[in-house]
């Protein structure tokens, strides 16, 4: 199979949600209004100057379904975080180099014990309300809402070390952890956005419907004023921003769920930048004259959950059978056009230091599935499916409306009841399978992706404690595996991590808490009128400020 090579490398880090969901932005020039450091020395390279920047312009993105403005919200993520990146700042962010630097936090420290973390506030910062932002809101960010494990926040799994967070003075915090953990700089840039406490206490925080559908009020670059259901959300930009105010005056998110018509907006200049979906569009994109068009590998896997509260899941022998009947590097080939290679496990290539790529390898092989089968206990039926104790191995799969998962799952369909396996493929529209799948599991089988921090620490996606809610989605439960993730949030030194993951790393490719399909090479297509941090979407959005554009 070609591979394509990436014109641009860049480390990243997104949550099934994790993926980027930007879709597109235009510009109307003349519309009105390895383990962190513990002290960062190093921010963003601004992204090189346009012709003149145009203070008056109105960018146009996408995204791809409804969003909702609270960052927290459990279901929540790809059509979302869009939005929240820029309506919220939270203690560090993403540098251009995918390392944590500052925001609302200035700097921060472990203690020698490594059991706390001290973060300083920024001083002079205000919501945009008006009201003072300080280590309160903080506190009770965490406290009230990301570690009250009833109320499932989005991403709140990421955080299961952290036992408490105190104010040690209106700039300063503590987070007080239950064990070590030497990425959390990394994780706090990762979606885990400070909400305002003077406008959630007392409240119930997913029912606070004139926050989170309405009128939201962050720290961020830009105010939300305008929101239509269905058509666009519109954003202002803060004029009180501490970091600087941007460089154009307004964006709107135009709620576009259909990606050929986000292309086709992109190539008549009413979107000027998209995160392209279907690679089978790349090579027109790149050839029209006026865009720009970069491809950026990821910190990005594709997978298949199987539902592991089910026993038939739970025999690794099932769940290696299931990978050998599908042929990944036809799917890389047919439905990526070469955009991407065979995944072996949660870390992806990017990730050179930590990156094991000897490990269990599953090449298409789809009389080693049959025979896999057969040891679990399953024979063909008079139907030529294969069944156990009377049962049928028939899989109920749900598949969201989102770039090429459709696509893939009835490629998977197809390879797995060729042997044997009865599929049963139900395509849903994106909210609705964030519903169903992130939010009440109620799946056999689905393909999906996560992409997470730039940092091989996948605690919050494998350990047990993530099961049944937070990012375990099949629910794997693995007492080595949950002592090889915690030892690595304790390790000191580099060469001690770099030996723990590669244990995690061959551990998870023997015993397959996902089916592992593809690492993906994105693409980001832009006009040239617009420049932006050649990275992918979300991270750029991060250095909003820096965004310029040309007459």
């Amino acid at each position: 199979m070609h591979k394509r090579k990436p014109l641009l490398t860049v480390t990243i880090a997104c949550l099934l949600a994790g993926v980027l969901a930007i879709s597109g932005c235009s510009i109307n020039p003349n519309a009105g209004s390895s383990a962190p450091s513990p002290a960062p020395n190093n921010s963003a390279a601004p992204a090189p100057a346009a012709t003149a920047a145009v203070s008056n312009a109105t960018v146009n993105m996408a995204i791809n379904a409804e969003p909702n403005f609270n960052p927290w919200f459990p279901t929540g993520f790809a059509e979302s975080q869009p939005v929240t990146e820029i309506l919220f700042d939270g203690l560090t962010k993403w540098g251009t180099d995918y390392q944590p630097v500052p925001a609302l936090a200035t700097d921060w420290k472990p203690a020698d014990d490594g059991m706390s973390w001290t973060f300083n506030l920024k001083k002079d910062v205000n919501w945009s309300d008006g009201k003072p932002f300080t280590a309160d809101d903080v506190v009770y960010t965490f406290n009230e809402i990301v570690l009250k494990k009833e109320l499932g926040a989005s991403n709140s799994s990421n955080f299961v070390d952290v036992d408490k967070v105190v104010a040690v003075s209106p700039t300063q915090v503590q987070f007080v952890l239950k064990k070590p953990w030497s990425s959390l700089p990394n994780y706090l840039a990762w979606y885990a956005k400070i909400l305002p406490k003077h406008i959630f206490e007392g409240q119930d925080p997913w029912k606070l419907t004139t926050f989170n559908k309405e009128k939201p009020v962050g720290t961020g670059p830009f105010i939300l004023t305008k929101y239509s259901a269905g058509q666009f959300v519109e954003l202002e930009r803060n004029p009180n921003y501490y970091g600087g105010g941007a460089k154009f005056s307004k964006i709107v998110f135009n709620i576009i769920p259909d990606n050929n018509t986000q292309i086709a907006q992109l190539l008549s200049g009413t979107l000027s930048m998209i995160n392209v979906q279907d690679p089978n569009l790349l090579e027109k994109l790149k050839s029209n004259p006026n865009l720009n068009v970069n491809e950026v590998l990821d910190n990005n896997y594709f997978w298949i959950a199987l539902d592991q509260s089910q026993e038939r899941f739970r025999d690794v022998k099932v769940r290696q059978a299931l990978l050998y009947a599908i042929d990944r590097e036809s799917i890389i080939k047919g439905v990526l056009k070469g955009y991407g290679s065979v995944a072996t496990g949660p870390l992806a290539p990017i990730q050179e230091k930590y990156y094991n790529k000897n490990v269990k390898n599953y090449a298409f092989d789809p009389e080693k599935a049959k025979s896999l089968l057969k040891e679990a206990g399953y024979t063909p039926g008079a139907d030529g499916f294969m069944q156990k104790n009377g049962q049928v191995l028939e899989v109920n799969m749900p598949a969201g409306q989102y770039g090429v998962l459709v696509q893939a799952s009835q490629l998977v369909q197809q390879y797995w009841q060729k042997v044997g396996v009865k599929v049963n493929l139900q395509v849903i529209d994106w909210n609705t399978y964030v519903q169903k799948v992130v939010g009440n599991r109620q799946y056999d089988a689905t393909l999906c992706w996560w992409r997470a921090p730039v940092d091989p620490d996948v605690l919050a996606y494998y350990h047990s404690s993530s099961a049944g809610k937070g990012n375990n989605i099949p629910g794997y439960k693995n007492a080595a595996l949950d002592k090889l993730l915690e030892d690595g949030r304790k390790a000191k030194t580099t060469e001690e991590r770099v030996k723990i993951y590669n244990d995690v790393q061959t551990l998870t490719a023997e015993e397959l808490p996902y089916l592992y399909l593809w690492y993906p090479t994105m693409a980001v297509a832009t006009q040239k009128s617009l420049t932006v941090p050649k990275t992918t979407f979300i991270v750029a959005e991060d250095h909003i400020t820096e965004w310029t554009i040309q007459k």
